[in-house]
């Protein structure tokens, strides 16, 4: 299993995700909806406007299914940096939510 640190600029089309993310629909998606329905979920919000959350995966390339089934609708410029469980999220907590609920 591999962890990795997800930069990616929302492309504007973001009340769609949320809409999918709030109906349980990527969260029921096999096998990396669970995943990747936490992560966005906990996503953040940089200063450059990009999104960053921590994303477990075992693609290669890394978040491959993700970003054929949802990423690449809602996010274009999207980077990976492998990180140890948890060290993304530690990295990015003082950054504001992706979110505002």
């Amino acid at each position: 299993m591999a962890y990795y640190l997800v930069r990616a600029k929302p492309n504007g089309d973001l009340a769609t995700l949320r809409r999918r993310l709030d109906s349980g629909e990527i969260q029921a998606m096999r096998p990396f909806g669970t995943a990747l329905d936490y992560s966005l979920r906990n996503a953040r919000l940089a200063a450059d406007g990009y999104a960053v959350w921590e994303e477990e995966d075992y693609c290669t390339p890394p978040l491959n299914a993700e970003r054929n089934a949802v990423l690449d609708t809602y996010f274009t410029d999207l980077s990976v940096e492998p990180v140890q469980a948890g060290d993304g999220w530690a990295k990015i907590e003082a950054l504001p939510p992706l979110w505002r609920d």
